[in-house]
This record gives C-alpha cells, structure tokens and sequence, in this order.
C-alpha cells in the first residue's frame, strides 16, 4: 500500500544531503566552507539564525556539547568503521588519545594537533556529524569577528588560563560585546564549562576551516564494522552464555537502568547515598529530596535515588564501582564494551540468576522469581544506537539469534504535544529512511508506565516519525507531520521496525509503503520519553540528565522489565501445565 504521509517540502533537506553525500565521495577531503550555503538554506529548527550575524547561542551549544572539547584545535575530520578503515588510509589511530563529547556517545580519536578521527556505525553518523560541523564552524566565526572588538580583547588579554565563572558583571559586560543575551551566554558558560575562557581565545586567534574527509562508505563497510561488534560479543560471553542457541529478549536502552533495578544496589546502599544528598555542598539535591517526601503524590523515592546515584558514583571513590560490579557479576550480568568500530556496550542478562530479595521491588508486581529458576532465557541489552544503526544491529542479533522472543525499545525523542519528562507510547512510525510507514501492536500502553512515573504522564497511541538527523528538520516539515498527527520525532524506532519487518518477512523491507507488522511471531515494545520539546524555543534535557529526565527512563525501564518478566511467567505456566498433562510434578518442571 502507497503511505498517506503527505510531502513535506523537504526539498532543501534533500538537497543539503545530496550535497555532502555527493563531495564526500571524493578521495580527497573536502572543506566544510563548500556546504555552508545549502546548511543555511535547510532553514533548521535546530539553527534558526544560521543566515544571521547574530550568534546562534543554542545552535552552537547543541554542536558543542556533540563534539568534543579539542574542537578548538581540530581542522581535519577523518571518518571510517574500523581501526583498519583508517590503517588503509594511512593513518593508525588507535596511539591517538581518545576524546568523547558530552552529549553524543561516539568513538573519537585526537592526535593531540589538530586531527581527529571519528568512528561511524552507519549514515546516520553522517547524517549527524556533517550538520553539526557546519553549525559549529558557522557559529564559530561569527563569534570570530564579535570578538575583535576592544571591549572583548581586552577581557581576553586579562584572564588568560582562567577557568573559574564569571561574576555577573562580567558576563553582562561580556554579552553586550558579542551581541548575545546574558542568559544566553549563561547557558554557554556552562555548557563550555572550565574550557570557557579558552574556547573564546581559540576562537578571537583565527576563523575555523574545517576538512572532512571519509575513508570508507559502503554499506558492506557498515556491516564489516556490525559483524566485528557481534564477534568481540560472543568471544567474550560464549564461555558461559551459548547467546546463539538461547531464548533471548532484545532491549535496546541504556547501560545503567536495567543493572540498577536488577542488582538492588540503590536500595541497600540507600544510606550511603542520602548521606551523600545532605552532605555540604549538595543543598539543591537535598532540597529536591526534601520535596519528594514531603509530597505524597509522588509514586516512590527510588527514581531520585538512582538520579543521585551517577553523581554518587562520579564523587564516592573506586570502593562503590567495585561493590556494583561485584553485585553485576553475582546475578549474571556480563558487560561486554565495545573493542572495534563504533562505541554501542553490550550486557547479557542471565535470567535464571536474578535474585528476589535484591531486585527493584516494583518489577516482582506482588509475585516472586520462582518462574525463573528453571528458565534458560537471557536478556541481550545494547546501549542505544543512534539512527540506521539500529538496524544494522539488530539484524545482526536477528541473524544469529535462534529464538527471539521481544523487542523492546527506550530512547529519547522530540515532542510535539508533550512536555520534557513525559512518555510517548507510538503505534505508529513514519521512517524517512524507508519512507515506510509501519503499523504495529505496541505491547505497551499507558497503564504500564503510569504507576511508575513521578513527574510526568504516559500518553499512548502517538505517531512517530524516525527522521534522518536531528539538523535534517525545519518548521515546515514539523509542522506538516503535526497536521496529520504525528507528535513523536525520534531516530531509531523506523530502522528497528525495517529489521523486525525482515525477521519475519522472506524479502527485503519495501520502501515508500504502509506496512503491517501485526504478525510479528514476538513482542515489539517502543517507548520514548520527552527530551526536547521543538515547538517551544530552548526547552531540552542538554547533556547531564536532570531528574525530569531520569524519572522516565526508569518509569520505562521499568515497564520493559516487567513485561519480560511477565512473558517468563507465561512461559513457565505453558511448561507447566504441559508437565503436568504428562504427569509430571510441578518441581519436576523447575529442573
């Protein structure tokens, strides 16, 4: 069937990435100053004063904090899968110091001069990165010209190797100089953070001339890349975990929620960690807590706790990561970073192992583990990837994965409708990739996150879109897909959809289509919570979650949780009651 989604007037989109698709097949590099006109003409709702003089303070802090901090010295951007991408371009990175980026999870290489090599999973990285690089160099040397002005050299001069705040004075005085608003400078200040001061040298000393240059590009090459990150997965779980030939539900979320609901570490170790809220210096932590408990609305203290549990983590010392760590390996919680190629960790989850008396209460729902006992099932769970990843990935998973029996799915997302912390509940997903349009039973609906929610709402039976690139978007193409009642812009749920399609399919996923996956032989579960909110200016989670943002994740981390659990206890009742249509003990199915 044809799809229904209208055209939304994209055509400089697509002209944008025509453009850096068609340079960069190049042997050579290519200079970031050849895309700036078709960058401009996208008009994103990202960088909305890309024509203008006038800083972009938001553009240049969304790029910042996705870039790492040796931006300032960096030139040359080099892009491939595998350290032998790079190897066959001449260049061994793996000496190089690596860097990351506060709010994107990428593999960066930096030499330490002004190269740096980035690893990539799929377009989608493309589709990120070269938007983002633009934006940077386009802000970069607007505030390049702001600040040869007296009033800012001047400033400059006097607080060379400063890496303290500024005084509010200065921050005024400051702002007035580069024609930005205080509060936007603010804003700026602490997404730069200590590199403040320097990152405004670096940029009064010379404009930015960015080079890029991509060492391979085929979708062979991408899956190269998939097939070395499910081989450094089974070299190191196969000694104990047969994951080819076990049952395994696929969760694709984030490092952290699961292993924290599962080890229990935040409820036995809870003194430690409200010592830690009321300690000196924390004041703002404590009198956020203070609230929660006063409030009795509010569901349960636990989601805060593990909110605080990062911060703990980050300030405590070594002796609390090796007591998690230990407790991780007690339930069979195997982590398997990734060694090659792009940076997605994995966890396999023994369930067979979970312990009752340890795990988050709220995922028993009022039962017990004894279902468990018995089960040969195990959790795969990735750390989410970003765009056509996804579906590299998991087809991956799919092809060597025997028995398959969920796919679950929490990530991030732009709302239309919504407010920043609250869940999005999609059944249906328009792919830019495909230009799919996908139907399918979402197990998930409101209820089953609700109870779990303290500061938001679940909102289920939304429309979402998998846009190509978070840059690729203007007000034109949201506000097209608004009419028609699409509210969820995200970047994974489509490509997850086009594997899941092939699972079961015996063809290629079809482009250009509304498909029907209501006969998928296992569970497909997506959830989203709000991280940004388009519609309204400025109004996004940034890099550091705040507890809007990490209520949700655990509200549906949760939820993911508990279905997996459920479909054990379903599956042990069916082994039971055919025991005991054989004549077996119901002891006897245990064993």
């Amino acid at each position: 069937m044809e799809r229904t989604v209208p055209n939304t007037g994209s055509e400089a989109i697509e002209l944008y990435m025509r453009t850096y698709y068609s340079l960069m097949r190049s042997t050579h590099q290519i200079q970031i100053e050849s895309l700036i006109e078709t960058h401009m003409a996208v008009d994103s709702s990202l960088h909305e004063l890309s024509r203008s003089t006038k800083p972009d303070v938001a553009a240049l802090i969304y790029a910042s904090l996705r870039l790492p901090p040796c931006m300032t010295q960096v030139d040359f951007v080099m892009l491939g899968q595998l350290e032998k991408s790079f190897l066959n371009a001449g260049v061994s990175v793996t000496g190089w110091e690596r860097v990351s980026a506060a709010g994107r999870r990428r593999r960066m290489h930096f030499d330490g001069v002004s190269q740096l090599a980035v690893f990539v999973a799929s377009r989608s990285d493309i589709d990120d990165l070269i938007p983002i690089l633009t934006a940077y160099q386009i802000e970069w040397n607007k505030l390049h010209a702001l600040l040869q002005g007296e009033v800012a050299k001047l400033f400059l001069a006097q607080h060379v190797g400063r890496q303290t705040l500024l005084t509010e004075a200065e921050r005024n005085m400051l702002a007035t100089a580069l024609a930005i608003p205080s509060d936007d400078l603010n804003r700026l200040e602490q997404a730069w953070g200590t590199y403040f001061v320097a990152t405004l040298q670096a940029m009064a000393e010379s404009e930015k001339s960015l080079r890029v240059k991509q060492t391979a590009g085929s979708v062979a090459d991408y899956r190269r890349a998939t097939s070395h990150w499910w081989d450094d997965l089974m070299e190191t779980v196969s000694d104990s975990v047969d994951l080819e030939n076990r049952p395994v539900y696929f969760v694709s979320s984030n490092t952290h929620c699961l292993p924290n609901l599962l080890t229990g570490f935040v409820l036995r170790e809870d003194h430690a960690l409200i010592d830690y809220i009321f300690a000196p210096g924390n004041e703002r932590l404590a009198q956020e807590y203070t609230a929660i408990l006063q409030d009795t609305g509010k569901t349960s203290i636990h989601n805060f706790l593990y909110y605080i549990l990062k911060k703990y983590l980050r300030d405590a010392g070594d002796a609390p990561h090796r007591l998690l760590e230990e407790m991780e390996r007690e339930i069979g919680i195997k982590r398997v970073p990734s060694r090659h190629g792009s940076d997605v960790e994995a966890q396999v989850i023994e369930l067979n192992k979970l312990r009752a008396d340890w795990i988050d209460p709220r995922l028993l729902g009022g039962g017990d583990l004894t279902h468990l006992f018995g089960t040969d099932a195990v959790i795969l769970n990735i750390d989410y990837p970003l765009g056509l990843a996804a579906y590299e990935l998991l087809m991956r998973v799919t092809e060597q994965v025997t028995s398959l029996l969920g796919v679950y799915v929490m990530g991030k997302a732009a709302t239309l409708n919504a407010r920043i912390g609250d869940v999005m509940i999609s059944n249906v997903v328009h792919d830019e990739h495909s230009q799919n349009t996908y139907l399918f039973a979402n197990c998930f609906g409101a209820e089953d996150v609700v109870p779990f929610l303290s500061l938001g709402m679940a909102l289920d039976n939304q429309k979402a879109i998998s846009t190509r690139g978070t840059f690729l978007q203007n007000s034109r193409y949201m506000s097209v897909f608004y009419k028609e009642g699409y509210t969820v812009i995200e970047m994974e749920a489509g490509p997850y959809l086009s594997a899941v399609y092939e699972t079961f399919r015996p063809q290629r996923h079809p482009q250009n289509e509304i498909v029907n996956l209501y006969g998928v032989p296992f569970e497909v579960g997506i959830l989203h919570y709000a991280s940004d909110t388009p519609l309204t200016k400025g109004k996004n989670l940034g890099s550091n979650l705040s507890y809007a943002g990490v209520d949700p994740t655990y509200a549906t981390a949760i939820a993911i949780l508990q279905r997996i659990l459920q479909r054990e206890r379903d599956r042990y009742g069916a082994r039971l009651l055919a025991a005991q249509q054989n004549g077996l003990k119901p002891a006897e199915v245990l064993t």
